[in-house]
């Protein structure tokens, strides 16, 4: 009888020293967990838009020997708690640091974007759609930009353009950013709309005095110049002529002020080669010779052209004289002050009231070009180039007057431009991405579109550095938002991984002591089980 209580005792503290030995085993396998997970954030410290992850443990199942009793008032016993033995610990989560934004590093590269704020990068590879932090981006051989660390295309909106040129973006559905598509690297000529003269017109300059101011003659005066891009970004020069017309009277009654007034001539108009697109020279068999090329300039209302070919050509020199048909305008300035007045031109009556600042270039016969002038193209058919003189003055006397001018009104718009090559691509901090071009425009092409999510850490890592939306996540719409509804972008930049070396350490360091522990216990265990046996014998 003895012996058989003996043998029962034994098997009994077997099974509990068993317990021990399975929480030291449950207690390595989470701490290696944990190590696996610190690995990871180590080797990723360099990483570009890395986050950090971390694990949290949860203790194990738990066995009860005896449950919690009340106190009892018939005995006067006591109350007693359950008795209870854990079998461990268990892995809880790895949670994903994915709010804590990484330190930023500046690359100095016009492509490189980092995201100032908890939005991601909407990017698609093999047909699905994913996020990110990782701004290092290119573009690929088919011009579409792309993130360098996956290979995944960045998504958003491209720019469109309305009747009038104007650019906008357009928040629809994200697509992938073609920004060097052909379309875009070239940037189609505009024609110039605008000019503005600036200078001093001095009353004493001989240049300004003529024998017979009612005569046009365009070789006489003094010269003025401005030049003027076509629809086909093809340059012209302009140049005209000023000269002393007397003096006259602006306003009325006791606003009435004395003025200098000057007529205005077109004298030439040239390409870019200096030639006159007035006449064209042939020359056939060792024979040279000059026609017209029957163009018709209107300038302020005068019509100018060749008006007879045989008689208005030199055929020896190639010199012209051109003729002019209308009432040629004039520019008038006060007299006492020397301040701009008016400009009047065949088209406005000559009152006060009527007279304004500028006057209209444009070619009015285009239609009956020869063929050698076929690729002129007036700067506007219907509108023209737009010559504003109000800032010139007649300030100084001197005996010499200056002028110069410069393509666009005076608040800088309509220029136009030659066609351009695309020369390099830009982002600014609310992700529009713009075109630039050797000819000196810059074109919007596109906007980079960002994601947000209720809750960023339901997000599921995809490895390099990409995260897919999950349930617990929240959806992704399809639309994506402007990257300002929520940071920035700082351009010429990166956000790098979030790992805390010194955390990480730190967290090593309790982790190894933690599996060094729990390794005793299963060598302690196994001891006192050997003792066990031994007893057996």
């Amino acid at each position: 009888m003895t012996e058989r209580f003996r043998f029962t005792f034994k098997f009994k503290e077997e099974k509990i020293m068993m317990r021990s030995l399975y929480s030291g085993v449950a207690g390595l396998k989470t701490h290696q967990t944990k190590m696996d997970v610190i690995g990871n954030n180590i080797a990723n410290v360099n990483t570009v838009g890395f986050k950090s992850s971390s694990v949290n443990f949860a203790d194990q199942f738990y066995q009860t020997m005896s449950n919690a009793t009340g106190a009892d008032a018939a005995t006067g016993a006591a109350g007693t708690n359950a008795k209870q033995i854990g079998l461990g610990s268990t892995v809880a989560s790895i949670t994903t640091n994915i709010t804590e934004q990484g330190g930023t590093q500046t690359t100095n590269r016009a492509l490189d974007v980092a995201i100032n704020g908890d939005s991601f990068l909407i990017v698609k590879s093999a047909g699905s759609t994913y996020f990110t932090k990782s701004g290092a981006l290119n573009v690929d051989a088919n011009g579409t930009l792309y993130c360098t660390t996956n290979g995944a295309t960045v998504q958003g909106w491209m720019a469109q353009t309305d009747a009038q040129g104007n650019q906008s973006i357009v928040k629809n559905t994200v697509q992938d950013l073609q920004v060097m598509s052909a379309a875009n690297m070239y940037y189609a000529p505009t024609e110039t709309s605008a000019v503005t003269i600036t200078g001093n017109i001095d009353k004493a300059d001989t240049d300004l005095v003529v024998n017979d101011p009612t005569i046009i003659d365009t070789k006489n005066g003094k010269k003025l110049t401005f030049s003027f891009y076509d629809e086909l970004g093809q340059e012209y020069t302009v140049k005209m002529n000023l000269y002393r017309n007397g003096s006259g009277t602006t306003g009325t009654g006791t606003d009435a002020q004395a003025t200098s007034v000057y007529s205005v001539t077109l004298a030439d108009v040239t390409d870019a080669d200096g030639n006159s697109i007035f006449v064209k020279k042939t020359v056939a068999n060792g024979a040279t010779s000059y026609s017209s090329t029957k163009v018709k300039i209107n300038l302020g209302g005068v019509e100018y052209t060749i008006a007879n070919e045989t008689t208005d050509i030199n055929q020896k020199t190639g010199e012209f004289t051109i003729t002019g048909t209308g009432t040629v305008p004039t520019l008038s300035f006060i007299a006492e002050t020397g301040d701009f007045s008016t400009v009047s031109d065949a088209n406005i009556p000559n009152t006060s009231t009527d007279w304004g600042k500028s006057l209209v270039f444009q070619v009015t016969d285009a239609g009956t070009l020869d063929n050698t002038f076929t690729q002129y193209v007036p700067a506007t058919d219907s509108g023209g180039v737009k010559v504003d003189f109000s800032s010139l003055t007649q300030y100084s006397s001197s005996g010499v007057s200056s002028t110069s001018y410069s393509k666009g009104s005076t608040k800088g718009l309509g220029t136009g431009n030659t066609a351009g090559e695309m020369s390099g691509i830009s982002i600014d901090d609310k992700g529009m991405i713009y075109g630039t071009y050797n000819n000196g425009s810059k074109k919007l092409l596109a906007q980079i579109a960002v994601a947000t999510f209720s809750n960023p850490s339901g997000l599921e890592a995809e490895g390099d550095s990409l995260f897919s939306a999950t349930l617990n996540s929240g959806t992704f719409d399809g639309v994506g938002e402007d990257v300002s509804l929520s940071g920035s972008f700082a351009v010429g930049a990166l956000e790098m991984s979030n790992v805390d070396l010194a955390a990480e350490f730190t967290s090593m360091i309790t982790t190894q002591r933690g599996f060094q522990s729990n390794s005793r216990i299963i060598t302690v265990s196994d001891t006192l089980l050997e003792e066990l046996i031994n007893l057996k014998r």
